[in-house]
């Protein structure tokens, strides 16, 4: 097949429903699963996609015994078939609210971003002249940005590794925000808060209230002690909510790490009951960042970076 294909003959010869048999194929993993879901006989599926793989010029998926199998080439056109697929849902919710809202913006963040700095932001958008619509979607940093690569979210404001982001970093853009530093806390009257200096060997022989494995916070946690030299400790409790974590340790039930400006947040609430401790060295800052898909600057994301002041 030729890899010469122009645009206006893609436009000229793919339709979204071809978008969603790709999709579907993904899915299922073969002709005769994603024919039965998609109410088609499989040789009608089998010869669609044949016209798809020949307007685009390439073969798309391999056929094996196992099924069908994305090809290097296919694994981009169906990410890309996923975002415009939920742009065309996104599009037609914005049409529904026109009236009322000049835009709907899906915005994700970590709930302490959420929390401490996004209200502020939130604020100038909901406030306009024409309002827009915000759907925030608080969650740990490899999920938000797995929905903002699978065209679910317009934006992230998060802590990020690029790790995290995979083969797919460069697919995306940062704007660096602010830097966050992070604190190790204890229940006021755990004997470490009032001992200067404590070493990562000390804390590691210290009961511990973490976040889930596998999310920023935690590997943030689990950096300060492999570049200390120690072992990781075992987390007595694992917590979703830094907010509930800082619970458990305001009732003396292990030591934690939060970001200081949660800690500030939560201050009235924990009542001085929570305390940090000193710790040498101190944990890494982390840069907080607006994220966004690579291409066309999406309007959503002009207004929300309007309102970032950036």
């Amino acid at each position: 097949m030729s890899n010469l294909i122009e645009p206006d003959h893609l436009v000229a010869k793919l339709r979204f429903r071809h978008l969603r048999l790709l999709t579907e194929l993904q899915a299922k993993g073969s002709l005769r699963a994603a024919s039965q879901a998609l109410n088609l006989t499989q040789p009608a599926l089998s010869k669609a996609l044949a016209e798809i793989e020949s307007a685009f010029g390439f073969t798309l998926f391999t056929r094996t015994a196992r099924g069908l199998s994305p090809t290097a080439q296919g694994e981009t056109v169906l990410r890309g078939a996923t975002l415009l697929l939920e742009e065309l849902s996104h599009l037609r919710a914005e049409a529904l609210i026109a009236d009322r809202y000049s835009a709907r913006i899906r915005i994700g963040a970590p709930p302490f971003v959420a929390q401490t700095y996004l209200p502020g932001v939130i604020e100038k958008l909901v406030k306009r002249e024409l309002p827009v619509r915000i759907q925030l979607h608080e969650d740990r940093v490899p999920a938000l940005i797995s929905a903002l690569q699978q065209g679910k979210l317009d934006a992230l404001i998060t802590t990020f590794p690029l790790q995290m982001m995979g083969s797919d970093a460069d697919a995306l853009q940062y704007i660096k925000l602010f830097e966050v530093q992070f604190a190790v806390v204890a229940a006021a009257a755990h004997p470490l808060v009032h001992t200067p200096h404590i070493d990562w060997a000390r804390l590691s022989e210290e009961q511990w209230v973490m976040p889930a494995e596998g999310s920023m916070g935690r590997k943030l946690i689990e950096d300060c002690f492999t570049h200390a030299g120690v072992p990781v400790p075992v987390p007595v409790i694992e917590s979703t909510s830094p907010t509930t974590s800082l619970q458990f340790v305001a009732a003396g039930l292990g030591i934690g790490m939060v970001p200081d400006v949660s800690l500030l947040h939560h201050s009235v609430l924990l009542a001085d009951s929570v305390k940090q401790i000193s710790v040498v060295p101190e944990p890494h800052s982390s840069v907080v960042a607006l994220i966004f898909r690579e291409g066309p600057l999406n309007g959503r994301v002009a207004l929300l970076k309007e309102a970032l002041d950036i």
